[in-house]
């Protein structure tokens, strides 16, 4: 008999978040954990909606973050290719406390780790032991997945994100603010560090060329390109971390699950960052996975295909969806031609002036 129930392979914030999961259901759960890390400085943070949020609180470590590493986000104002292309939300209009909460991914993965620390029926582990199932939770290049043999399809865009840590001369108001031109996408999302409502956290999808040419300026030269692109909504922008990049992709495992393993997160699939939405489908993932097995048959083992298949079936419709939104959106902005650039500038403001739209528009991106 397996001495471990569940390998969950990958520490990241989706694989800590499904160990803490299953643990709490009184499974024995081993987490492998790469002990050296990244010596880099971690500048990424999350677009978390309510569901992602709930799900955090109620394994008790969304109210463990100190205040600093988790920034709500009360209204959003999104541009196009001019300020005639405008699209506005509010969480007081959407009915809602807030639109999203932006959060400290070093920070929250480091509470994760704390959570594990202490929680029952969790091992940590430096590598993979047998288990009746493992859960494969290693990002978008997973050596396991491939060692499978499982089929990734993956389309690259032939762009690149880069993404900091900035501190802006006006105050953020706890507005995130976003520019869908051609050809790039630009997200400041409101934060409080390193200095309270002055912080925001930088998102930047470019053409690969552009994108290794901001990477190679000094640090003034990329703040008066920040400068130039946001045209000064937020007044200066001063760098307050290193910058990171990684190229972006569409992609998805055509099989997510088999006798005694499963995917989840990036492992399974791949969007856009433009939406946000990346982690939110991860922990989307956790929460299916975790609820499959709490209701699975007292006779059906937890390696069972067909039950691991119920996950699958509940998941991929929501991400091949999701994929399809970021995919058109990108594709829509990327064009050049005149005609079509009015067109979707008016589409925005059209939008704008429709109240249940938006409202329906904000509970799909919330979760609900």
């Amino acid at each position: 008999m397996n001495r471990f129930d569940v390998c969950v392979q990958g520490a990241g914030t989706v694989g800590q978040s499904l160990a803490l999961s299953l643990a709490r259901q009184g499974l024995q759960v081993a987490v492998v954990s790469d002990a050296n890390g990244s010596a880099r400085e971690d500048v990424r943070a999350y677009a978390l909606n309510a569901a992602s949020v709930g799900l955090l609180r109620g394994l008790k470590v969304w109210d463990a973050l100190p205040p600093h590493a988790a920034t709500a986000v009360y209204d959003m104002h999104i541009e196009g290719d001019n300020p005639a292309g405008m699209l506005e939300f509010s969480a007081w209009q959407q009915r809602t406390s807030e639109l999203a909460w932006i959060t400290d991914a070093a920070v929250l993965e480091q509470s994760l780790a704390s959570a594990i620390r202490f929680a029952p029926h969790i091992t940590v582990t430096s590598s993979p032991v047998e288990a009746s199932l493992t859960a494969l939770c290693e990002g978008k290049n997973s050596a396991s997945r491939e060692a499978l043999g499982v089929v990734w399809d993956r389309q690259d865009y032939g762009h690149r994100a880069i993404a900091a840590r900035l501190v802006a001369e006006r105050p953020h108001r706890n507005t995130a603010r976003q520019w869908f031109r051609q050809p790039d996408v630009l997200a400041l999302l409101p934060f409080d560090s390193p200095q309270p409502e002055h912080a925001f956290a930088l998102v930047w999808s470019l053409p690969e060329a552009r994108a290794q040419e901001l990477m190679a300026l000094d640090g003034p030269a990329f703040e008066q390109a920040l400068l130039d692109a946001t045209g000064g909504a937020c007044g200066a922008l001063r760098l307050a971390s290193e910058r990171a990049s990684w190229s972006l992709m569409l992609a998805r495992a055509q099989a997510w699950c088999g006798p005694g393993w499963v995917l989840l997160g990036d492992a399974a699939h791949v969007v856009h960052p433009l939406a946000g939405q990346g982690l939110n489908l991860g922990l989307a993932d956790v929460a299916a996975l975790a609820g499959v097995i709490a209701r699975r048959e007292p006779w059906r083992s937890l390696g069972d295909a067909r039950l691991l298949r119920r996950y699958e079936r509940e998941r991929q419709v929501p991400t091949v969806a999701m994929g399809q939104l970021t995919d058109g959106l990108l594709r829509l902005f990327s064009h050049e031609q005149p005609a079509l650039r009015e067109l979707r500038n008016r589409g925005m403001t059209l939008v704008n002036h429709l109240p249940s739209l938006k409202r329906w528009l904000t509970s799909r991106a919330l979760g609900s």
